[in-house]
């Protein structure tokens, strides 16, 4: 185990842990809503420090991110537990695993030898996904420490559930932050999330992009009967242009059943096609579609001149436009990081 960076002491032996937004009050001997946490003494400790569950190498468009270093390469990996437990993640052996006893068979990879091994695979930088990254804060701070030192980049594959306290410590040596943003009611949440308050998660995403300078994407995976409204569409599209700025990218990402949603449909393309014509006519420059392989909203078009600039199959890049950054046709500016 390690003790935890964010926590505070209570009466009766309880504390109260400050990574995510949950803020858990933990009993002697208990662990929070997230299992990785646990009160020994009145103190809390991770129980998944070092402790990897999955780990892979894969591009950056898998996380998905388009506007950062396309093509690049990341050793991407998650371990065990999240604060939000969705019913129909696809990840759900991971984020929902009865981490004490999961742990006992995991692998554990330091800090140092996580980044070795980013460097030897030839990647670009280090990516925590999979599960729920906050949850991993001391190991992910040590790690990102050790990649800034190495000229490694970093990012975060995560839900947005982050503390401001959280997310300043790991502010300065995080590059790149990956949002889930999984509707625009209350209901929604409730129903995927299990918590009452998203306000808070592009509160997050801004904070990163505004305090941090961390390049910002956000995906909205697109769950019938669930998110998939035009009422939905619209406000997740006018909330990212109002706290984010109408450059930020936009995934609007197909739902497959599983877990306990496997009752549902897989969504229509022509409902994601409808979410992505809504977050254009918001004013939001670059909506795309995820989940649909050789659709053309896969694809990255000028702002300036609408002529195609990068083709994508999945996660390949086909053709690439791009010029240090611009259109090679008009010279506009893509924003992002090329």
């Amino acid at each position: 185990m390690k003790r935890a960076l964010l926590y505070e002491k209570l009466e009766q032996g309880k504390a109260q842990c400050h990574v995510c937004q949950r803020r858990c009050i933990i009993p002697g001997g208990k662990s929070g809503y997230c299992q990785t946490r646990v009160n020994h003494h009145g103190e809390v400790y991770s129980l998944i420090y070092g402790k990897v569950a999955s780990m892979a190498v894969s591009p950056i468009e898998k996380k998905p991110m388009f506007h950062f270093y396309p093509g690049s390469l990341w050793l991407s990996l998650g371990s065990y537990g999240c604060n939000f437990r969705c019913p129909g993640c696809q990840n759900w052996e991971l984020a929902h695993a009865k981490v004490e006893k999961a742990v006992k068979g995991s692998r554990s990879i330091h800090p140092e030898d996580l980044v070795r091994m980013a460097e030897n695979q030839g990647c670009k930088g280090i990516s925590w996904t999979y599960n729920e990254p906050t949850l991993w804060l001391e190991y992910t701070l040590d790690g990102a420490k050790l990649a800034r030192e190495r000229g490694l980049l970093t990012n975060y594959v995560t839900n947005g559930y982050i503390t401001p306290e959280a997310l300043d410590l790991m502010g300065p040596f995080l590059d790149s932050f990956r949002v889930d943003v999984k509707g625009f009611t209350q209901e929604a949440y409730r129903y995927l999330a299990h918590i009452d308050d998203f306000s808070s998660i592009l509160g997050a995403a801004k904070r990163a992009k505004e305090k941090w300078g961390m390049h910002v994407e956000i995906v909205t995976n697109v769950t019938p009967e669930i998110n998939d409204s035009e009422e939905q569409f619209q406000g997740i599209a006018s909330l990212i242009r109002d706290s984010l700025g109408k450059d930020t990218p936009w995934h609007v990402t197909r739902f497959y059943p599983h877990h306990h949603l496997a009752h549902l449909s897989t969504t229509s393309i022509e409902v994601l096609e409808k979410g992505r014509q809504i977050g254009l006519k918001e004013g939001l420059a670059f909506v795309y579609l995820g989940n649909v392989p050789g659709h053309e909203g896969e694809n990255t078009y000028c702002p300036g001149c609408r002529k195609l600039l990068i083709r994508r199959y999945i996660f390949d890049i086909i053709e690439n436009y791009l010029v240090d950054g611009k259109c090679s046709y008009c010279g506009c500016s893509i924003p992002g990081r090329f």
